[in-house]
C-alpha cells in the first residue's frame, strides 16, 4: 500500500515541480559563469549538462520503479540497515539544508546588492520566509500546484524580454568552436549547479499518480530547464559584447536594465520582484524535504513545527552574522560540489548498488 497515495500529484505538477527546482538563482549568473570560461560557446556547454542531468534523472527513475510506494529515505533501512539507514538520512538532512540556506542567501544578497540595501539582512530573510507556513507547510501536492501556476504566470517573460532588446549582435557568436572543444567541456561542470533540483524525484516516485510517465516526465522537466538556459544565456550573447559580459556579475538582469519605457524606467526591479515567485520554486522544495528528512529520522510528522524551527534558526542566524557577497560565492562553490556527489555520483551508485542487493537476496532465498 502507497502511504503517499491521500497526496499524488500529476504527470504537469510532477514535471513544473522538477523543473522549478532546478530554475532557480544560477539563470541570473549563467551566462557570465559560461563566457569566463568557454567564451560565447558556453551555450552549447549547457546542451551537454542536460545531457548529462537526462541521463542520471533516468537512472533515478530506474532505481525507484523497483520500490513505487516508497521515497529514497523508507528504503534507506532497507538497504543499509538501521543505523546505516540513519546516517545516511542525516547526510541528505544536511544537503538539503545546505541548499536552501545557500539558495536563500543569495537572493538576499542580491537584494540587497540591488534593491534594498539599506533594510538588514535578517530582515529581508524573514519577509522571503513568511510564505513558507502557507505554502511549505501545506506539503507535496501544495507546492506541485504552486509551481505550476508560477509557470503559467512566468510565460510572459521570455516575450516582453525579445520584444524589448533593440538591439541584438548574432555575429557575437560567431564562429562556433572558437578555442575548441576543451573550453566547451571545462565548462561543463559550472552547469551542474543550475540543473541540479532533478535529484528530488528520490522523493516525488511515489507521490507520482501515473508513474509509467515519470521517466518522460523529468525528461520534460529537465528539457525545459535547459530551454529557460539557453534562452538567458544565448540572450545576454547577443546584447552584450564577450568581453562586457564577463564583468557583470548578472547579466540576465542587466538585459532588463537596458530596457526603458516612457512610463517606466527601472524595468529591471519589476523583473526581480517578479523573480521572486519564480525563484521560490528553486528553495522552497529543498525547503521542505529538509523537514521531511527530518520527520523521517525522529519518526515523526511535525513538519509545521520543523517548519518554524527553521525559519527561525535562518533569521536568527543572519541576525547574528550576515554574511558578504564572497561568503556566499564560496557557499554556491561548495553546493556545486555538494550537487557533484549527491546530484550525479549518488543515483549511479544506488542504481548499481540496489540491483546488487536484489541479486544477493534472491540468491539467499533456497
Amino acid at each position: 500500500m502507497n502511504p503517499y497515495a491521500p497526496r499524488q500529484i500529476s504527470v504537469l505538477q510532477y514535471i513544473f515541480f522538477i523543473h522549478g527546482a532546478q530554475v532557480g538563482f544560477s539563470v541570473l549568473t549563467l551566462p557570465r559563469e559560461l563566457a569566463e570560461i568557454a567564451g560565447t560557446d558556453g551555450w552549447i556547454s549547457i546542451i551537454l549538462g542536460w545531457l548529462l542531468a537526462v541521463l542520471v534523472s533516468l537512472i533515478t527513475i530506474q532505481t525507484m520503479k523497483r520500490y513505487p510506494n516508497s521515497t529514497i529515505l523508507d528504503l534507506l533501512p532497507h538497504l543499509f540497515g538501521k543505523w546505516g539507514g540513519k546516517l545516511i538520512t542525516v547526510v541528505t538532512l544536511l544537503y538539503f539544508f545546505f541548499a536552501t540556506t545557500t539558495i536563500l542567501l543569495s537572493i538576499v544578497s542580491l537584494l540587497k546588492l540591488w534593491l534594498l540595501s539599506q533594510t538588514p539582512y535578517y530582515l529581508i530573510m524573514f519577509l522571503i520566509l513568511v510564505p513558507v507556513l502557507f505554502i511549505v507547510g501545506k506539503g507535496v501536492k501544495t507546492l506541485a500546484r504552486y509551481a505550476e501556476l508560477i509557470f503559467y504566470l512566468s510565460l510572459w517573460v521570455p516575450i516582453v524580454l525579445i520584444l524589448s532588446i533593440k538591439e541584438m549582435h548574432f555575429l557575437y557568436l560567431l564562429p562556433v568552436w572558437k578555442a575548441g572543444l576543451q573550453p566547451v567541456l571545462k565548462a561543463v561542470p559550472t552547469t551542474i549547479i543550475a540543473f541540479l533540483g532533478f535529484e528530488i524525484a528520490f522523493f516525488l516516485y511515489p507521490y507520482l499518480r501515473k508513474k509509467q510517465f515519470a521517466s518522460v516526465g523529468i525528461v520534460i522537466a529537465n528539457t525545459l530547464s535547459m530551454g529557460v538556459f539557453l534562452f538567458g544565456t544565448l540572450a545576454a550573447y547577443v546584447t552584450f559584447s564577450p568581453d562586457e559580459i564577463t564583468h557583470l556579475d548578472f547579466p540576465v538582469l542587466s538585459m532588463w536594465k537596458v530596457i526603458e519605457y516612457r512610463f517606466l524606467e527601472r524595468l529591471d526591479l519589476v523583473f526581480l520582484a517578479f523573480y521572486l515567485f519564480i525563484i521560490s520554486t528553486s528553495w522552497m522544495p529543498y525547503m521542505y524535504f529538509s523537514v521531511f528528512s527530518l520527520g523521517k529520522l525522529w519518526r515523526q510528522s511535525y513538519e509545521r513545527g520543523y517548519l518554524i524551527a527553521l525559519m527561525l534558526l535562518l533569521t536568527a542566524g543572519t541576525y547574528l552574522y550576515t554574511p558578504s557577497f564572497t561568503d556566499v560565492q564560496k557557499l554556491r562553490f561548495g553546493w556545486n560540489w555538494a550537487g557533484m556527489v549527491f546530484g550525479y555520483a549518488v543515483p549511479v551508485f544506488l542504481w548499481a548498488y540496489t540491483r546488487l542487493f536484489d541479486y544477493v537476496s534472491q540468491r539467499r532465498i533456497p
